[in-house]
């Protein structure tokens, strides 16, 4: 039984090694698996940085939906605005931060900054950043010019988040 252990133990260490170098997640910037969501592709091409504006509201629902055929989901609250106003936000694609990621919760007041777009007849706000409280923010755009945080390095985006 020595022996095999001595064997088996070297295979181990080394497939626990080449685990550990394996990527778990696609890197930001890797346009080939962005599925929809490309600095160029037609859905960001609906966010108009000239255009940035906010609501404030209390948060109902947080689920992921598709926001046009053939992207990947995105993670999207409904924010109650008002008693007949409940607004869909699309705050970014799910493999860069999904649901349970985001650091809101259902009944949380926002604050959310981002732009308007219409999306088959309906109108949706694509977020910049979801705000909760006076300590807590979710970025995942450049405020000025709307680049999203998903096509960006690690670097450049901790650069932008402070």
């Amino acid at each position: 039984m020595i022996p095999v252990f001595r064997l088996t133990l070297p295979c181990f260490v080394l497939a626990l090694v080449l685990f550990c170098a394996i990527p778990m997640s696609s890197p930001a910037g890797d346009i080939q698996n962005m599925e929809g969501w490309e600095i160029d592709g037609p859905y960001n091409q609906l966010y108009d940085a000239r255009e940035i504006d906010s609501f404030k509201g209390y948060v109902k629902k947080i689920f992921t939906v598709v926001p046009m055929p053939g992207m990947a989901p995105a993670t999207a609250l409904l924010v109650e605005e008002g008693e007949d106003s409940v607004n869909l936000v699309h705050v970014c694609p799910e493999w860069f931060a999904g649901p349970q990621d985001i650091g809101v919760r259902r009944g949380d007041r926002v604050n959310v900054k981002g732009v308007w777009a219409e999306i088959d007849g309906e109108f949706i706000f694509m977020a910049s950043k979801v705000k909760k409280g006076d300590f807590f923010e979710f970025k995942v755009r450049i405020t000025s010019d709307g680049t999203p945080f998903w096509t960006l390095s690690p670097e450049e985006q901790e650069k932008h988040r402070n």
